[in-house]
């Protein structure tokens, strides 16, 4: 249906692709993996008509197809679902459906028609319980992706592209989306799908495409490869071991928590993490997770309970007491809160820690720089040097720095809110091997994930929340996936039981 063939990008003297061909068939799902930063991003909006390509050729449906912006590439047929969702939260669902497609008669919108469309996309996505005049802001994450599966639909799109579309999603609501996948394939679309889970690769794809610095390095059957071949591709060589784990001392509890209670999440929290060991902390979105760390660091109001760090009770719990006592906190929403996207690298990095850096008052700049390259060396930040905007990074990079701020920080416990969250599997390895490398220092670290192989792969403890209740700790060698997700639904009903509270 669709070939891009040495499809080059440049941006100024940087090849962000080289020279990248893409074969596409109707009626499957195509899987685009690679690395953070590898250009799948890039390929995608020179497919959908964001970029214009410097070299290279694209046809659709043997013709040749060369979109002018985004309006050419949906008229021939191309739709784009990014991983943020560009919907208008305020407007209903019908009026996001057909948004810059509406139809009108002398200047008046032909409601009826627009209501007939709505309904027929709604029926073939099998998802009639969405209300077209519901506010689009009122509906669940996974609703909201239907919407947007659903205005691509409308406009007879022929091309759906998927960029990391689980990122926010429940597993139940990720469950729905790959139903709908499959119903699209079946009718004959072609859906290219980007993701960092092979679990998903190997559920919805047929044939995949791996990208590594701007080139195609590989490809072929999904069903014909292992996992392990796919991230040699990726990472250009084999990754010994996704998990390490070396040899860990458990000491003393360091941070204790007894009957922690927010405002509304958690409810009653009690752990005792000790140094020199992993404790991961397992449950359903909702389920208060987010929130007990957010208490812990201060970030949120607690309203009853203990918490004591390294034995003495913490009273009043501030993001500024937390730093001084040790405490590292790493946000699950980078983008949002756990960076200053438009500051640069060594400003992320130092921010919690700019006085080992100061004298007499004054900044010293060149200590600060230094400190910031020491840092990124380390973690492997790919980037141009210290001054590069974080904003400019990619995804699994602007993770690391987040990373390298809590060890510039020298923080003895790290805090981590879903720490992988939209990482490629190689930076998930480094990653990891950083984790390892804390615990095995006598760090301790308290690690949210709503990814159980990580969970099980990591931690020397895991300890399930449900409706706000932290369950006791157990080892990991006494938990499997099953247990886990059993003891996240416990005492649940089914709507709670599939995620979506």
């Amino acid at each position: 249906m669709l070939e891009m063939r040495d499809v080059t990008k440049l941006f100024g003297a940087s090849r962000a692709l080289d020279g990248v061909t893409l074969s596409l068939r109707a009626g499957e799902a195509h899987a685009l993996i690679g690395e953070n930063g590898a250009g799948k991003s890039t390929l995608m909006k020179v497919l959908s008509g964001v970029y214009r390509p410097n070299a290279g050729t694209m046809t659709l449906d043997g013709l040749r197809y060369e979109p002018r912006g985004p309006r050419d590439a949906i008229k021939a047929g191309v739709a784009m679902i990014y991983q943020e969702l560009t919907l208008a939260p305020h407007l209903s669902v019908e009026a996001n459906i057909m948004l810059g497609r509406e139809q009108s008669s002398f200047g008046f919108v032909k409601r009826g028609e627009h209501r007939r469309v709505v309904r027929r996309v709604l029926d073939l996505l099998e998802h009639p319980e969405i209300s077209p005049t519901a506010a689009v802001g009122s509906l669940s994450v996974g609703a909201r992706q239907l919407v947007e599966v659903g205005r691509a639909l409308a406009r007879d799109a022929r091309v759906i592209v998927f960029d990391e579309p689980t990122s926010s999603l429940t597993r139940r609501d990720a469950e729905r989306l790959f139903e709908v996948i499959d119903r699209l394939k079946t009718s004959g679309l072609c859906v290219v799908y980007i993701s960092h889970f092979f679990e998903e690769v190997r559920r919805l794809a047929e044939r995949f495409t791996v990208l590594r610095d701007g080139r195609t390095v590989g490809g072929g059957l999904v069903a014909e490869s292992s996992q392990a071949s796919m991230i040699a591709m990726m990472v250009g060589r084999t990754l010994d071991s996704l998990f390490p784990r070396g040899e860990r001392r458990r000491g003393d509890a360091v941070l204790e928590l007894n009957a922690l209670s927010g405002m509304t999440l958690p409810r009653s929290a009690g752990l005792a993490l000790h140094r020199g060991e992993v404790l991961g902390v397992a449950g359903l979105v909702g389920a208060g997770r987010t929130e007990m760390l957010r208490a812990v660091y201060g970030l949120d109001a607690v309203r009853g309970g203990v918490i004591r760090v390294a034995g003495a009770e913490v009273r009043a719990p501030s993001p500024r007491g937390g730093i001084a006592r040790g405490l590292g906190f790493l946000s699950e929403d980078r983008k949002g809160e756990g960076l200053a996207l438009t500051m640069s690298i060594e400003e992320n990095v130092t921010a919690t820690a700019l006085g080992r850096h100061a004298r007499w008052g004054w900044l010293r700049l060149r200590s600060r720089r230094e400190a910031a390259r020491r840092w990124s060396a380390r973690l492997g930040v790919k980037s141009s040097g210290p001054t590069q905007a974080v904003g400019s990074l990619s995804g699994g990079n602007q993770q690391k720095v987040a990373l390298a701020r809590l060890l510039h920080q020298e923080a003895d416990v790290l805090l981590l809110d879903e720490p992988t969250k939209g990482v490629d599997i190689a930076s998930k390895a480094e990653i990891y091997r950083l984790i390892d490398e804390l615990a095995r220092q006598g760090r301790a670290v308290l690690m949210v994930s709503s990814y159980l192989p990580e969970l099980l792969g990591v931690c020397d403890r895991v300890a399930v929340m449900a409706r706000g209740r932290l369950g006791p700790a157990r080892r990991v060698e006494d938990w499997t996936e099953h247990a886990i997700m059993e003891e996240a639904t416990v005492g649940l009903d089914p709507v709670a039981a599939s995620g979506d509270r």
